[in-house]
């Protein structure tokens, strides 16, 4: 699962590091070819909300080893793509294996550990998540230097199809469990509760400044710091080392304080996308920044998933498809604005629309918590 997950976050987010010549490739802006994040994260919603009713009682063996065949397809189909079309189609193929895989993970991990060990398994899964960023981003836009963008996503198939016979030989058997197919619209009733929908409006605001920066990370490098190819990996290898480092820290970090920790590292990065805005021009202070940025981002979402699992125990295919479907529409709309931003008025204002949407999560942290007192639950958080 952890393999599956490198390989996932790896397709998922191979454009950051590669846009520019994606971009020249394809004839489009950067801007442009950044919606590439954003066509992904609107396949994933859909995807989230309907794959558990859609599978039915299909083993969810079965359906996770689906999906992972999927995202072999996806890489071969982005890689060989003669336009911008089949390239976006290959994306939202990406998108549906998102949405669709990470809404079964906190089910499916509650399956295969006890529940005490859950957020630990959680964590587990998310190392795979730390694992892609410290060698995704660097090693794409190497290998997009030697061999052309379309050969570094040819490199991800190999590493998708050993996934998929690993999961194949490894995973037992997951018969469904009727109270965990609820279907979207016991997702959507979830938000009937005020520590869920808060939570969700703080989860979604995260990642949505989060990313209105980071899609743009690379022609930032380019353009303001004036960084080289070498330079922009070795970047994005301090973004990735950082983020590694953060998500082992993190459980210790959310075991002094759960919510404190989810309430400060949005302020943290906001704090560094206005940073970035001043002494974008300075390559040693943009790197520290930028490594301290992939510290606490990569951390964070081990966080969430914790807080799913610890608020929503009983509600596993369902939470897990709602957080799935916020996230990914929250990467979609701030891919998106970041874009429409970065054409139009240039980095200021899409890193300005970063830090301001990051202290709104802030702030709907801090409501999360009070409303997780509230429901007398402020034990699994202070």
């Amino acid at each position: 699962m952890t393999l599956c997950v490198f390989a996932l976050i790896a397709s998922e987010f191979m454009p950051v590091s590669l846009l520019t010549p994606i971009a020249a490739d394809l004839a489009v802006s950067e801007g442009r070819a950044g919606q590439g994040i954003a066509v992904s994260g609107a396949a994933a919603v859909l995807a989230s909300l309907s794959v558990a009713r859609l599978a039915g009682r299909i083993d969810r063996k079965t359906v996770l080893l689906w999906l992972t065949g999927l995202m072999c397809l996806s890489g071969v189909v982005i890689a060989l793509a003669p336009s911008y079309a089949v390239y976006m189609a290959g994306r939202a193929l990406i998108g549906v294996v998102v949405g669709g895989f990470w809404s079964l993970s906190a089910a499916t991990a509650m399956r295969l550990v006890p529940a005490p060990q859950v957020p630990r398994a959680l964590a587990v899964f998310n190392g795979g998540n730390a694992l892609a960023t410290v060698v995704a981003a660097p090693l794409g836009s190497y290998l997009g230097a030697v061999i052309g963008w379309r050969g570094a996503f040819f490199c991800l198939v190999p590493v998708a199809v050993l996934a998929l016979v690993w999961q194949w030989v490894s995973l037992p058997a997951m018969p469904v469990e009727p109270q965990r197919t609820r279907g979207p619209g016991s997702a959507i009733g979830l938000l009937r509760r005020p520590v869920v929908a808060v939570g969700m409006l703080a989860v979604g605001c995260f990642f949505l400044g989060q990313f209105a920066l980071f899609t743009y990370v690379r022609p930032f490098l380019e353009d303001v710091t004036h960084a080289g190819g070498f330079t922009v990996s070795f970047i994005l290898l301090v973004m990735g080392v950082a983020g590694f480092v953060g998500t082992t820290l993190i459980s210790t970090a959310l075991n002094r304080g759960f919510y404190r920790t989810l309430c400060i590292a949005p302020v943290l990065m906001a704090l560094i996308a206005v940073a970035l805005v001043c002494v974008g021009d300075r390559l040693t202070w943009v790197t520290a920044l930028l490594g301290v940025w992939g510290l606490v981002a990569t951390a964070v979402p081990v966080g969430w998933w914790t807080w799913v699992a610890r608020t929503l125990p009983d509600d596993a295919e369902a939470g897990g498809g709602l957080m799935v479907a916020v996230v990914q529409l929250a990467i979609g709309l701030g891919s998106t604005a970041g874009g429409l931003l970065l054409d139009r008025s240039g980095y200021q204002s899409a890193f300005a629309l970063s830090a301001l949407v990051l202290l709104v999560a802030a702030g709907m942290v801090y409501l999360t918590w009070c409303a997780s007192v509230g429901e007398g639950r402020a034990g699994a958080g202070a």
